[in-house]
């Protein structure tokens, strides 16, 4: 059976990948933006997020606004993304929290974070990368699982022990910018139900476990 190593599987990704970032819409001026993109981005996709948070963050462009107004204003903007509800409660609560105990800020650790209405572990680690480039995990969402099994990487459904698997094998220093590369990956190449073997620049060393049918 074919084997990728967590040495080749890293080099290749890094070479057909590079440069790729986060693909939610933010303001590096106001890092809570990201955080508060990612809490919507539960599912839902990157891409109806990015329509939603410009009148978002337009309406509600400080952390002040968000918990000085009424949570059904929020809900209103935001009603597309699904789960509305819980959504918008979470953002107010987690604008309350970051003025009352983080001074207005984004918190910076894992511990922090995830004390954050709406925010567990994953999140946490988008963040972290992203706005402080601290790499204290490995983002798993439905493409990195996917991917990591396919690749025989993990043979673990749960995403913190597929988190737990790829961070024994790759790279600490390539944790954040890999998990970009794998989220577009898998919507280039390796897809769900049926990805794209013939054109995939691990076809030659892929074991495709799980993989029945391909293009």
């Amino acid at each position: 059976m074919k084997k990728i190593s967590p040495k080749v599987f890293t080099e290749r990704l890094l070479k057909e990948y590079a440069g790729e970032i986060c693909h939610l819409d933010w303001d590096k001026n106001r890092p809570w933006t990201l955080l508060f993109a990612v809490i919507l981005s539960a599912q839902c996709t990157d891409k109806r997020v990015n329509m939603v948070t410009p009148h978002l963050f337009r309406e509600f462009p400080d952390l002040e606004s968000y918990v000085a107004r009424p949570v059904e204003e929020i809900q209103s903007i935001i009603r597309s993304t699904g789960f509305f509800r819980s959504k918008a409660k979470a953002l107010k609560g987690s604008a309350e929290k970051m003025l009352l105990e983080f001074k207005g800020q984004v918190p910076d650790t894992m511990e922090g974070l995830t004390s954050l209405p709406g925010v567990a572990r994953k999140t946490a680690n988008v963040i972290l990368w992203n706005i402080y480039e601290k790499n204290e995990g490995f983002v798993v969402d439905t493409h990195v699982g996917r991917i990591a099994r396919r690749t025989g990487l993990t043979n673990e459904k749960n995403p913190i022990k597929v988190e737990k698997d790829l961070m024994k094998q790759l790279p600490r220093n390539h944790w954040g910018e890999m998990s970009h590369m794998l989220v577009q990956f898998g919507r280039d190449t390796c897809k769900a139900p049926v990805p794209n073997c013939s054109e995939c620049f691990f076809n030659d060393i892929c074991p495709q476990k799980g993989v029945t049918r391909s293009r």
